[in-house]
């Protein structure tokens, strides 16, 4: 059987995705133990809520540098995704810096309100990676295909963006660098795309 570790970060999606990944015949262990995480074949790393009371649990467990050298697939959420970034303009709160970038608060437009609530379609392929052989994270994805969103902050465009949404500007949706992978989507709440993502993440072995 599969394993994946999920990272206890305190956010209230921790029992559905925890079920996504069972209904995936994935066992999972929800942890804020440093050696656990550490030793996983695959993290996860989920979010809801805010970064600054995020990071705040994940430095209070000692759980920084762990999840900074993690060599194996890692897969952050939502708010998980962000923490993976050098800062949150939320506070502003200093994250996890495995992305060097700042992680930026959506701007309210006519029709495009804050939060960002409901289903966005992928742009895929982001075009800087266009020539680059497919992610395996988004293997069997197509182009336009629906996630569900919600979310206040949200990461720019950049050389990391596997894929992107529109929100009144374009966004990151699906971010990699190296063996750390983040969805500013959820994928258990994404119908059949979000489970052929999770599905994708427990067939990475390795990076």
């Amino acid at each position: 059987m599969r394993e994946a570790v999920i990272v206890d970060s305190g956010g209230a999606n921790l029992a559905s995705l925890t079920y996504a990944f069972e209904r995936l015949d994935c066992r999972t262990v929800i942890t804020a133990d440093g050696s656990t995480i550490a030793s996983a074949e695959r993290v996860v790393l989920p979010g809801v809520g805010a970064a600054r009371q995020a990071m705040a649990r994940l430095r209070a467990a000692g759980l920084t540098h762990v999840l900074r050298t993690l060599t194996q697939p890692v897969l952050g959420i939502c708010l998980g995704m962000q923490l993976l970034f050098r800062e949150s303009e939320e506070g502003p709160t200093p994250c996890l810096g495995v992305l060097p970038d700042t992680v930026r608060k959506l701007q309210a437009a006519p029709g495009y309100p804050i939060p960002h609530m409901g289903w966005n379609q992928l742009e895929l392929p982001h075009e800087p990676l266009a020539a680059r052989r497919p992610d395996p994270l988004l293997e069997g994805i197509g182009i336009n295909e629906y996630v569900y969103f919600v979310h206040s902050y949200a990461a720019r465009v950049s050389e990391f963006t596997l894929a992107s949404t529109t929100h009144g500007r374009r966004l990151s949706a699906v971010i990699r660098r190296g063996n750390f992978w983040g969805t500013q989507f959820h994928p258990e709440r994404s119908g059949k795309t979000g489970v052929r993502v999770l599905e994708n993440f427990l067939r990475i072995d390795s990076c």
